[in-house]
């Protein structure tokens, strides 16, 4: 009796301490400069530009009315890293989880953050939106914070397009473009501008958490002789790891410790430097290395940007250890081996495929599917067959096997989960380096968790997770112009599950949203509500050639 009564005070706290967060944001073009070199519109919130850092806590509840102020333009918000368990068409990708919110309508994002913590961030799920601006940082902050700090700072990294996302996807995706070679930034920001000076205090701990909320390009930071201790990545605390090199991915998080010196004798540099290994090519008037300062002494002089020998010592993530000490879960129910390349389609247009597939929206989001399709919702054929659709079972653990044949190094996102990655290879020369399932490497007892991971170059990753929130979920790379080109996939998770929770179900004002829209919001790929088998109509990807005249960028992907 005295437990149960324990029981009940600190449940009835929980509750009585959780808040709730109402937000509510117009999105709209606003003039700005970021990089101070070049004025343009970017799509900012309520006539302001850069968008708010939105916190909350553990419990808390989240209501976010999103209403589309853009004239000619659909939108989304999906807040990346956040699960949404048993709120799946909360989270935001258009077309997959929800129907996109046409120009003067509103949506409600209404979910409750569970049993997560750390750095995540917010940006549109429609196609080009976050790169020209519809993105900010969301932070679960944590009163049991697992160690030492005096202040917290706040740091975003990103690429930047002086031209509109419009224009430069529809040169990116066109015949004239046929080695798929991806627009070059013009600019690399740091917080969101450049040149930034960061005021400290000498022998004091500060918490920097960093977003790479770019679109593009992964990053290397560094401060002048000066450490990192990492204790996040992703929204999961990591034992103590030191460094004095990050290297960062589109969609990635970290949170470092920095302590400063003892003395403000001197000023020193904070270098974001982008990865060129990625650009087909680097105009000579592009500046790769961004100089930022932490000053100790506003009267000394600033310092000159810092150069390193070398880069390739950074950090490797994959040796980080999460701080739960979860182990390495039970060996795989299922898995999803997946081979990516890149290539022509009749058209004259690069995309990029996953085993042979290019993710081609559907008519219905896959979500709406598996509420709609009865007991058919477990045929991954009612999802189309262009969308590389995958139904899993509840409870089962789940391998993904990712074998990169191109040239470059990707980063991929799971959305609902974060998953153990238990083996990245090499980087690849000539051949592609494919995993080999009866001769790899021994796995880690306690694996790297996290939502984000890479590929190397010409080289796979093997990522395991259990299927433990039912939902609908998207993985694909968080290079924004490779989704573009549908390097994605669609995870359909105990779809059974899905149909019995009433919170799942699509509420009226997502049921108006896609009216609205000339959306259907039940029926399978193809629109079709009454024969879920029949998929006449569905959206496809263009005629492909024959497989003998495919032609698959990886080093040279850059010659026409």
């Amino acid at each position: 009796m005295i437990f149960a009564r324990l029981l009940f005070i600190s449940c009835f706290w929980l509750v009585a301490a959780a808040e709730t967060h109402t937000w509510w944001f117009e999105t709209g073009w606003v003039d700005a400069n970021p990089d101070g070199e070049f004025p343009r519109k970017m799509v900012g919130f309520n006539g302001t530009w850069p968008l708010p850092t939105l916190r909350v806590k553990n419990g808390d509840r989240v209501e976010i009315y999103l209403i589309n102020g853009l004239e000619d333009k659909n939108t989304s918000l999906h807040v990346h890293g956040i699960f949404q368990q048993g709120t799946n068409q909360m989270d935001g990708p258009q077309m997959v989880t929800q129907c996109p919110i046409p120009p003067g309508e509103t949506f409600l994002y209404n979910f409750t953050i569970q049993d997560q913590v750390g750095c995540f961030w917010y940006h549109s799920h429609t196609p080009g939106q976050y790169g020209d601006g519809l993105r900010g940082v969301f932070i679960v902050e944590d009163d049991d914070f697992p160690y030492e700090y005096d202040q917290e700072v706040v740091l975003s990294i990103g690429d930047h397009y002086h031209n509109y996302s419009d224009e430069l996807t529809a040169h990116f995706l066109s015949s004239a473009n046929p080695s798929g070679s991806e627009p070059i930034p013009s600019n690399f920001l740091f917080n969101e501008t450049r040149n930034v000076t960061w005021n400290v205090e000498p022998n004091t701990t500060y918490l920097l958490r960093i977003f790479n909320t770019g679109r593009f390009v992964s990053q290397y930071l560094w401060i002048e002789d000066h450490e990192f201790t990492v204790v996040e990545v992703d929204g999961i605390y990591v034992e103590k790891n030191t460094t004095d090199l990050l290297y960062i991915t589109v969609g990635q998080r970290y949170s470092v410790l920095v302590t400063t010196k003892d003395c403000a004798s001197r000023n020193y540099a904070f270098m974001n430097v982008a990865d060129d290994t990625m650009l087909d090519t680097v105009p000579e008037d592009l500046v790769l290395n961004g100089t930022n300062y932490v000053v100790y002494n506003e009267k000394l002089p600033l310092p000159d940007q810092d150069r390193r020998d070398s880069l390739d010592d950074f950090l490797d993530d994959f040796y980080l250890t999460p701080l739960s000490q979860e182990k390495l879960l039970d060996d795989a129910d299922y898995t999803i081996t997946l081979d990516f390349q890149m290539a022509q389609l009749a058209n004259g247009i690069t995309y990029s495929f996953f085993n042979n597939i290019s993710y081609t929206t559907p008519k219905v989001p896959p979500l709406l599917t598996a509420l709609s399709a009865g007991n058919l919702s477990t045929n991954d054929l009612v999802y189309g067959t262009n969308t590389n659709s995958f139904v899993l079972q509840g409870g089962d653990v789940i391998d993904i096997v990712l074998n990169n044949m191109d040239g470059g190094p990707h980063p991929f996102h799971l959305h609902g989960h974060a998953f153990q990655l238990i083996e990245r290879g090499p980087a690849g020369d000539e051949e592609p380096i494919k995993f080999n399932s009866s001769d790899h490497a021994e796995w880690p007892e306690y694996p790297l968790v996290r939502d984000t991971v890479y590929v190397n170059p010409m080289s796979y990753i093997v990522m395991r997770f259990k299927a433990d929130n039912p939902g609908v979920w998207f993985f694909h790379c968080h290079i924004e112009w490779h989704l573009d080109q549908g390097l994605a996939m669609v995870l359909i998770e105990d779809p059974v599950a899905i149909q019995n929770n009433p919170s799942q179900q699509i509420n009226d004002n997502h049921k108006q949203i896609c009216e609205k829209g000339g959306i259907p919001w039940k029926g399978n790929a193809a629109g079709n509500d009454v024969n879920f088998l029949d998929l006449s109509g569905q959206n496809v990807q263009f005629g492909s050639f024959p497989n003998e005249l495919r032609r698959v960028f990886a080093f040279a992907r850059n010659v026409d």
